[in-house]
């Protein structure tokens, strides 16, 4: 589904015109400059911790440092997301599948990494390159996102701003293991769309770093 096709999708409802008419130019302006300052100093921070990172997931199982995966993003638009691998290599070779607490194909690294979230590390490089921001909705793969636009009403709003590194779904549910749970996440991820501000986001972000430092990230 195009962008456009969402616009007018959204547009013709009357409860979402103000999604499309409120363009919030400085809100949108201001959060990109915060992402970019946010998203280097982090990487200038983590350096030597990254390294050590790459190194382990290197050792820990065969396979890549990294992990690409196509998601789809902002208007719609596919884009390549960056994670530490976290699975052992060809963990989808029977194609798309949500991962649970008890999932075989996650490397014990790799759960360590989910514990902390470390393996979400190289997506400052996405937003540093503009496919992400800092907070708003988790992106889905295209196999998922077609299932979810034909099951929640509104899931579509969802594109009209950029995927995040956290969401309001991710601190308030968490991880979804089924589609259904994925259902259920994305209320959350609507609710942001409306009522998205400064302080909100900055409310996201300090939940989200509690969440790291409990280490309850999976």
């Amino acid at each position: 589904m195009s962008y456009k096709t969402l616009e007018i999708k959204l547009a013709n409802k009357a409860e979402h015109r103000h999604l499309i008419q409120n363009k919030r130019w400085l809100y949108y302006a201001c959060k990109r400059l915060i992402d970019i300052i946010l998203a280097v100093l982090a990487l200038i921070l983590l350096f030597p911790f990254i390294i050590l990172i790459c190194i382990k997931t290197k050792f820990s199982s065969p396979g890549s440092i990294f992990y690409c995966q196509e998601r789809i993003g902002f208007k719609g638009a596919p884009f390549i997301i960056y994670k530490f691998r976290s699975m052992y290599a060809d963990a989808e070779i029977n194609g798309p599948q949500l991962s649970s607490d008890d999932d075989q194909r996650i490397t014990p690294w790799g759960k360590i990494m989910r514990k902390w979230r470390l393996d979400e590390i190289p997506q400052l490089w996405n937003i540093i390159k503009g496919d992400m921001s800092l907070v708003g909705p988790r992106p889905e793969r295209q196999f998922y996102t077609t299932q979810l636009i034909e099951i929640v009403p509104n899931y579509a709003a969802l594109f009209l701003v950029k995927p995040g590194l956290t969401s309001l779904g991710m601190i308030e549910f968490g991880y979804a293991s089924s589609l259904d749970e994925m259902v259920e996440r994305a209320q959350y991820d609507i609710l942001y769309i409306e009522k998205r501000s400064f302080l909100l986001d900055a409310g996201i972000i300090l939940k989200t770093f509690f969440i790291i430092i409990l280490g309850k990230g999976k």
